[in-house]
């Protein structure tokens, strides 16, 4: 039986706590302290039942409870300083930096197939959406103008319990869209919003939810509408669920129906940022607009969107990035093709390495790298790693010049860090270092803690984290049926005196959960000795359809149940922001042990560094350029091993040793008043030194600086005068495609051999045939640097070569200098590239002409 009426019941707020619903209908509650004490305040059971979400709460807490706070004077002080905060902090106008304030439109649509804001909005799975909501965060902390686009999943993620041997269980809850801080996007009518997409042959409804995070607007789609048949309601309903089918669905949602969802809200993006490659259709559906719309040819209309796009990669293997067989793409696209003017095996080679190649699936990471000028990897190694992964793309660069950048990643540290250390930080850097995190000299305050209170704070949020997980624990063995026994036993495990090491994450081959078990007889040794003694906590979850990932977990789960260690080693269920914040603020130590090259970038220990947690991981991702022997320790040294198991034996010894000879000796070294000075030390000199680097504030402005200001630039040429910048462009263009082949150097005339001293010049000319090329049509740059004994760069740089002369029938005299700084051994070559002054970047042609040695003339 079905309801003919569905109608919600909400609490009466008396009018005195009115303000309470902008408190709560603003995600800003999520990393202001302040205001979730507010509502902890008012029950916190509920409270903590409610996965902190203050909707909820307003909707269930008891109409006698609410009548009682209207009368507490306290309450309503706390109250009115939080509202007239949050007033504060939203009228306030953007105030774009110098360099974009000559821009006009300015605004920058981030996509993404996850969002992690906050516990109540269980629509993100791991580190890819929690990095998306601390890049929404800092956006607004920046006043920045960013919109987010992602999906609103009924069933979200799933939450995770454990059964009898260990294997991992999924549960998948509704999320009640009634009672979180979300708003049904309505037209002046009052009716919904909706927007239609194309699945196989049928017209999808999407309807359109707004959450306010900050000052920044997040919009998630749903297909869950009533004129949908149930098997399209059922596209948005799991975070990653489904088969192969079910993902491409939901990216075509993503993609295609955020960029018409932007467009019937009345938003206009000037520069697009796709967060994976999820959302790669987005860049076709603005193909599609601009042509058939505003009346562009299919070049320029790609021209355009490829100068205003960006694509952050956040994958090290192919086998990660999703791919559809040719077969699925022609039953989602064949018509949607037609619409673009274009024929069906061309869209397949924009998915393609090697478009030539009929038998390779189609990849939505190569999608996305083809439709974007701006590009780029989460970390410098994962840069590196990115350009060598998808050099085919480009085949004619080498592969230091492949277009992908790094920005690497970071976290918005207000959301992270714990109430008792930001009320330090407030006394001792100042009560504005939370919206200036990337400021050097806020951070270089943290000598001035004094170790007392830098300790005794750090303390007591290990002793929150140990009666977190004796509770969690509890809780766990109690919905497991377990003794009642093992139950209290469980109210004694851990101690808060001892130290403490926290591992959590998906759990997944690469990341080797189980590296520290690799021998349990040291390991116990480690974890039972009188003196000096080490706990352990481990969290995570394993992708449902990840067997051998929880397998992993059931390892861990029978090793915590022996009986010589359950009181000092611990596995908590159902990992997320919660789990994640407790650990993160209590754990002495955050244990990293990905297989080197395959994590990307990794934040969990960037967030532990502002809690005062020091490192110990592997050296990859951002841990390979922010370690230092100051801060933390490293797991081996950088080597990568084709021998796995060889690399498994070598590495878990490096870890029992720097626990057991620098890691325990160091925490437990104590001074006459008792407290660990060389440790203390370690802390502050992470702190002062990583924190204004690895923070969203610093990465958001990079994107800013590198890519949205460039891309907004671009769009605002391209689209004036009724998009006459974008037609001309395709028209040169095609100028430049007709006559490429065309192009020869013929000539490159050098000195005689003779040595060059150092500080000196070297000068090259170059007779070039350009056709019918002007010469500001083209790039003409000296390729040079240092070499090794085979004469390949070992360093490259480039300089511009300046036009002098022609004869008038296409033959054109270039003429530079390279600058010889240092001694040694050097070469050049000579490239052209199309006109980086007409291209948003020259590579994103594939065009590129290398001169050959038998063109070089001695004179």
């Amino acid at each position: 039986m079905k309801a003919v009426y569905i109608y919600n019941v909400l609490a009466r707020l008396p009018e005195r706590l009115k303000p309470l619903e902008k408190l709560a209908n603003n995600l800003w509650f999520s990393w202001r302290h302040e205001i979730s004490d507010l509502f902890r305040h008012m029950d916190a059971e509920l409270w903590d039942s409610s996965k902190h979400n203050p909707v909820y709460m307003l909707g269930n807490i008891s109409q006698e409870c609410l009548e009682e706070l209207a009368g507490d004077a306290g309450f309503l002080a706390q109250m009115d300083r939080s509202y007239e905060e949050l007033e504060r902090y939203l009228s306030v106008r953007h105030s774009p930096a110098p360099v974009v304030r000559d821009l006009g439109r300015f605004c920058v649509a981030y996509f993404s197939a996850e969002f992690g804001l906050a516990e109540c909005l269980p629509i993100y799975s791991g580190g890819l959406g929690i990095l998306a909501g601390d890049h929404l965060k800092s956006a607004s902390d920046l006043n920045f103008p960013l919109v987010g686009v992602g999906l609103f999943y009924h069933e979200g993620y799933f939450q995770q319990y454990l059964n009898a041997d260990g294997w991992q269980q999924e549960a998948y809850p509704e999320n009640d869209f009634s009672t979180m801080p979300a708003q049904l996007m309505k037209d002046q009518d009052g009716l919904p919003v909706i927007v239609e997409v194309p699945i196989r042959g049928d017209s999808v409804k999407v309807q359109v939810w707004h959450f306010m995070a900050g000052r920044v607007p997040l919009y998630l789609l749903d297909t869950n509408v009533k004129e949908n048949s149930h098997e399209h309601r059922y596209i948005t309903s799991r975070l990653y669920g489904g088969d192969l089918e079910m993902r491409l669905r939901q990216e075509i949602v993503l993609g295609i129906g955020g960029v018409r969802a932007l467009r019937a809200l009345g938003i206009e993006a000037t520069a697009c940022h796709m967060n994976e490659g999820h959302s790669a259709f987005s860049a076709l559906e603005r193909i599609r607009i601009l042509k058939n719309e505003h009346g562009l040819s299919f070049d320029a209309a790609r021209e355009f969107v490829v100068a205003t796009n960006t694509f952050t990669t956040h994958t090290p293997v192919p086998a990660g990035n999703d791919m559809f067989s040719p077969d699925l793409m022609h039953a989602y696209f064949s018509d949607y093709v037609r619409s673009m003017g274009i024929a069906f095996k061309v869209l397949l080679g924009f998915g393609r390495q090697d478009p030539a190649n009929d038998h390779e699936p189609f990849s939505m990471p190569v999608l996305a790298l083809r439709l974007s000028a701006h590009a780029n990897g989460v970390s410098r190694l994962h840069g590196r790693i990115s350009r060598d992964m998808w050099k085919r793309i480009w085949p004619k660069n080498p592969v230091e010049d492949i277009p992908i950048r790094s920005i690497t990643n970071g976290v918005h540290i207000p959301s992270w860090i714990s109430k008792d250390m930001a009320e330090l930080f407030d006394q001792y850097l100042g009560p504005n270092w939370a919206e200036d995190p990337d400021s050097q000299k806020v951070w270089k305050q943290v000598d001035q803690i004094p170790n007392s209170e830098l300790w005794r704070t750090h303390e007591k949020r290990r002793e929150r984290l140990v009666a977190f997980a004796r509770q969690t624990l509890q809780a766990q063995l109690k919905s497991c049926g377990a003794l009642a026994r093992e139950i209290d036993d469980a109210a004694q495990v851990l101690s808060p005196e001892i130290l403490t090491i926290g591992f959590s994450r998906r759990f997944v081959e690469y990341k080797r959960p189980t590296l520290i078990l690799r021998d349990e007889s040291r390991l116990i040794e480690l974890l039972t000795r009188s003196e000096q003694p080490v706990q352990i906590i481990v969290a995570g979850k394993a992708h449902p359809h990840d067997t051998p990932g929880k397998e992993l977990i059931r390892q861990v789960i029978h090793f915590a149940n022996r009986e010589e260690v359950r009181h000092r080693f611990v596995f908590i269920q159902d990992y997320g922001i919660r789990v994640a914040e407790m650990m993160l603020q209590g754990c002495d130590v955050w244990l990293s042990t990905p297989r080197r090259l395959m994590e990307a970038c990794g934040t969990s220990g960037m967030k532990a560094i502002p809690n005062g947690v020091l490192n110990l991981s592997t050296l990859d991702g951002w841990w390979d350029e922010g370690y230092d022997q100051r801060y933390g320790w490293a797991i081996g040294r950088g080597e990568t091993y084709e021998d796995h198991n060889l690399q498994d034996e070598v590495e878990s010894r490096d870890i029992y040793n720097l626990l057991e000879r620098e890691i325990a000796p160091l925490f437990y070294d104590r001074g006459s008043d008792n407290l660990p000075h060389a440790w203390l030390e370690k802390m502050k000199a992470a702190m002062s030194d990583l924190c204004p680097i690895f923070n969203t504030h610093r990465m958001v402005q990079e994107y800013s600086k590198q890519f949205y200001v460039s891309a907004s630039r671009r769009y605002n040429d391209l689209s004036r005068e009724d998009m006459k910048g974008a037609k001309d462009l395709a028209v040169w263009r095609q100028k430049i495609m007709t006559n490429w082949d065309q192009i020869k150097i013929n000539h490159v005339h050098v000195q005689d051999g003779k040595p060059v001293p150092v500080l000196g010049h070297f000068r090259i000319q170059a007779d070039i045939f350009l056709n019918e090329l002007d010469p500001e049509d083209v790039d003409v740059e000296i390729y040079f640097g240092s070499l090794n004994l085979r004469d390949d760069f070992t360093q490259r740089d480039t300089v511009q070569m300046e036009a002098a002369d022609s004869d008038g029938n296409g033959n054109h005299h270039f003429q530079g200098e390279i600058p010889c700084s240092n001694a040694g051994k050097y070469g050049f070559t000579i490239r052209i590239l199309p006109s980086r002054r007409k291209f948003e970047t020259p590579y994103t042609a594939g065009l590129v002409i290398w001169a050959d040695e038998q063109a070089i003339v001695s004179t």
